[in-house]
């Protein structure tokens, strides 16, 4: 297969990824637009989360002004109570005194085979003490070659989503299931993410989070331990660790399917109603 064909290959494999992300079972041959993304604009700091409509960043292009209209909370219902299990839960590597400590520690990993195939240890970023975690399920191109999380479009549309929450990535954190990118960006597989994830659960002790956001199927499916699809893992809470966390799309998805993006606000609306009430709206 030449490099041509190999490409086109890669690219259709990524489209039928995204569109299982979000629930599809019907295989769309139709290609589907990606529109520009106009600027984001900050969540004013004042206005109550309830009557945030969805942000201009996250529209999309249409005449309608049903996104401009404030909506009420979903109700997700109540966070699960801490089982004695998780309260119990201890990381199985050893315990570092920070993140860097932690990096430093495990950057060489060759415990499988992405070990030998990665250009760059994708650790992960942000602020350390951060109350909130974005969890994603690997590394991608852009990613590999840099070796930060989330860089490429759709770290873009991240940064717009965390802006209209009124965050900077310094004020979060985020990180991935897998550390290395798995080759032409196929799904990681589950001896990868059983090898890998006691890292992030050392990530986790570390930073100490009051919640945790994942990013997309792979990602919540991986922390559950469940083949449940992700349109079934939304709208509620979980635990994962002790800590409370909510599901919704990866921003991959929202670029290929911008109607989720509605969906998306709404779960970011829930999350932060809640962030509000243990912080005080600080």
């Amino acid at each position: 297969m030449n490099d041509e064909l190999k490409e086109l290959f890669s690219l259709a494999s990524r489209a039928l990824e995204c569109q299982a992300e979000i629930g599809h079972k019907e295989v769309f041959l139709e290609p589907q637009r990606i529109d520009t993304e106009p600027e984001s604009q900050p969540m004013p700091n004042k206005e109550p989360v309830a009557q945030q409509p969805i942000p201009q960043s996250l529209q999309t292009k249409s005449t309608s002004n049903e996104d401009k209209i404030p909506r009420p909370i979903p109700n997700y219902g109540e966070i699960p109570p801490v089982s004695e299990e998780a309260s119990t839960t201890v990381s199985t590597t050893t315990e570092f005194k920070d993140l860097v400590a932690h990096n430093k520690a495990i950057c060489e990993c060759t415990q499988c085979s992405l070990g030998t195939t990665r250009t760059k240890f994708v650790y992960g970023i942000g602020n350390p003490k951060a109350k909130i975690l974005f969890i994603g399920e690997a590394p991608g191109k852009d990613e590999d070659l840099q070796g930060e999380p989330f860089i490429g479009r759709a770290g873009k549309l991240l940064d717009k989503i965390l802006a209209a929450m009124g965050f900077k990535r310094e004020d979060i954190y985020i990180a991935n299931i897998l550390k290395c990118r798995p080759p032409n960006n196929r799904d990681p597989q589950p001896d990868e993410m059983d090898l890998c994830m006691p890292y992030l659960k050392e990530q986790i002790r570390l930073i100490r989070p009051q919640f945790i956001c994942a990013l997309g199927r792979i990602a919540v499916q991986g922390l559950l331990d469940t083949k449940e699809p992700l349109g079934r893992l939304r709208k509620r809470w979980h635990r994962f660790e002790g800590i409370p966390f909510i599901a919704t799309y990866h921003p991959a998805a929202l670029l290929r399917f911008q109607k989720y993006k509605r969906d998306t606000w709404e779960d970011m609306q829930v999350l932060m109603a809640e962030y509000e009430k243990l912080n005080n709206g600080k």
